[in-house]
């Protein structure tokens, strides 16, 4: 048994928030009785109608793409690109954890899990993001030192971040190298070196919690191993 606003957000009915307006309009029955109090629990084996409309349950199910650039991370564009949601050809209606911009690649987790998405974009949760960078210029010790103590945007400061495993081109006059954040605002790691003087010419996460992109070539997608889901959750709960 399980409460009727988490089983119709389960569905894809709508956002928990959202179902639980459905349940207090009246708009919700459950075995032919509408239900209009907030916390009635039901189970996936009952006749559950919303707005007249039996609900379709779905698998739980969790994923991780490997985005190559070139996609956007929506499940639909008003400028008709093409979205991460055609390398995922699944039945569920999965949907992404967040989002990678159009011109960078990388790990990009997709679930139709909506409180187990919430609890890894809500900012007190905290799980590190790995990206290999690439910037214009030669980024010196001390602007590695401010990024990691956390840098004002504007709208924000960021919270303090790990620079490793930095190498240059000095033929070239740019710099490549690892950052570690525990943030995902929009654009961040760009606006962060932006800041600092660098413009950022190609960006890949390698890395969200534990999941990594070992043996996968970009475009693969792959189901997340039970322990995977397990440790991404106790990982955002535990900070």
């Amino acid at each position: 048994m399980e409460r009727l606003q988490k089983i119709l957000q389960r569905a894809g009915i709508a956002s928990r928030r959202k179902a639980e307006e459905m349940i207090t309009e009246g708009r919700v029955q459950v075995n032919g009785e509408t239900v209009t109090v907030l916390g009635t629990k039901a189970s996936f084996s009952d006749d559950i109608l919303v707005d007249g409309k039996k609900i379709k349950l779905e698998e739980i199910v969790y994923y991780v793409l490997y985005k190559p650039e070139g996609y956007v991370s929506t499940t639909k564009d008003e400028f008709n690109r093409m979205t991460v949601l055609d390398l995922i050809p699944v039945k569920e209606r999965v949907f992404p954890i967040g989002r990678l911009d159009y011109d960078t690649s990388g790990v990009l987790l997709f679930t139709n899990d909506g409180e187990f998405a919430n609890q890894l974009m809500h900012p007190s949760a905290k799980v590190e993001k790995e990206y290999s960078v690439k910037i214009s210029g030669l980024l010196r010790k001390e602007t590695s030192r401010k990024l990691e103590k956390g840098v004002d945007l504007g709208d924000f400061r960021t919270q303090p971040a790990s620079v490793f495993d930095v190498e240059y081109d000095k033929a070239k006059e740019n710099t490549t190298l690892k950052i570690i954040i525990t943030e995902g605002k929009f654009h961040q790691v760009k606006r962060m070196f932006e800041t600092v003087g660098h413009q950022v010419l190609k960006l890949k996460r390698e890395r969200y919690g534990c999941v990594t992109l070992k043996g996968m070539n970009r475009g693969d997608y792959r189901a997340l191993k039970i322990h995977e889901v397990k440790k991404l959750w106790n990982l955002s709960k535990n900070s």
